[in-house]
């Protein structure tokens, strides 16, 4: 019989897989499950995430009350030098009150979002999975 902390670490992890296979948000019925976004381009993944806690170190971004075709954000994928194969760096995205939400399909437009007051941008790294995107 597993223990509380064991059981809750499994629960976790099974939830985590879950929620980012299904899309940013569940609230976000529209975001197609397995899908990514890189420099404005759709990327899909292709195998569960298997949990990194705090191993993670190529940045992703999930919105968490984003519009409804919104997907997670990486900054690298396949093909770029400073890719290391899906090690996630978890970053959570909220837009802020009172700013009506946007799509955001690049790093380049989450790192332009934050310094404008649109978003806050919270690092997760319990959060950190590894699950590689198809190139």
């Amino acid at each position: 019989m597993l223990n509380l902390n064991a059981r809750f670490t499994t629960s976790f992890h099974l939830a985590l897989a879950v929620f980012f296979v299904a899309g940013p948000a569940l609230t976000q019925a529209a975001a197609p499950a397995g899908r990514l976004s890189l420099d404005g381009q759709i990327v899909r993944t292709h195998v569960v995430p298997a949990p990194l806690p705090n191993g993670g170190v190529d940045p992703l971004y999930m919105i968490t009350n984003g519009v409804s075709n919104q997907v997670s954000v990486i900054r690298y994928g396949p093909g770029s030098p400073n890719y290391q194969g899906g090690a996630w760096a978890v970053n959570v995205v909220t837009f802020n009150s009172g700013v009506t939400p946007y799509l955001l399909t690049s790093a380049a437009a989450v790192d332009a979002a934050e310094p404008a007051g649109d978003i806050t941008v919270t690092r997760m790294p319990n959060l950190d999975n590894r699950c590689p995107v198809n190139p």
